[in-house]
């Protein structure tokens, strides 16, 4: 086998168009039109070149499971989401990288990564 990427992620989410807003609104992904008719609400967004896919289905427990989300300017990406009224932790140094993390409305955490150098 060999593996050519990630292709998509998949979040389960509570409010579909809340996750929509916020993903689209505050981190800036791109909603997709190509999502097929599911049995259940959901969308697809475009994340550089991935896909996250959002599906309103019952939560999993909480486990430390996340997505990270590479930015080039991690000090920006803070201040533009707490424009947003959005809370996020205070960037921490991580090896030779940085990362701060948030939550989206259905409270999955979200990291965001400046790796170093």
């Amino acid at each position: 086998m060999q593996a050519l990427g990630i292709h998509h992620v998949s979040i389960n989410v509570t409010d579909t168009a809340a996750a929509i807003d916020f993903y689209t609104t505050v981190l800036g992904l791109v909603q997709r039109t190509d999502r097929p008719d599911f049995s259940f609400a959901g969308a697809w967004l475009d994340l550089g070149g991935q896909q996250v896919h959002l599906l309103e289905i019952d939560m999993p427990s909480q486990k430390g499971q996340h997505f990270a989300m590479w930015v080039a300017d991690l000090d920006a990406a803070v201040s533009d989401i707490r424009a947003c009224g959005v809370t996020v932790s205070d960037p921490k140094r991580v090896g030779p990288g940085r990362q701060a993390f948030l939550h989206d409305p259905s409270g999955n955490l979200v990291e965001l990564n400046e790796p170093g150098a």
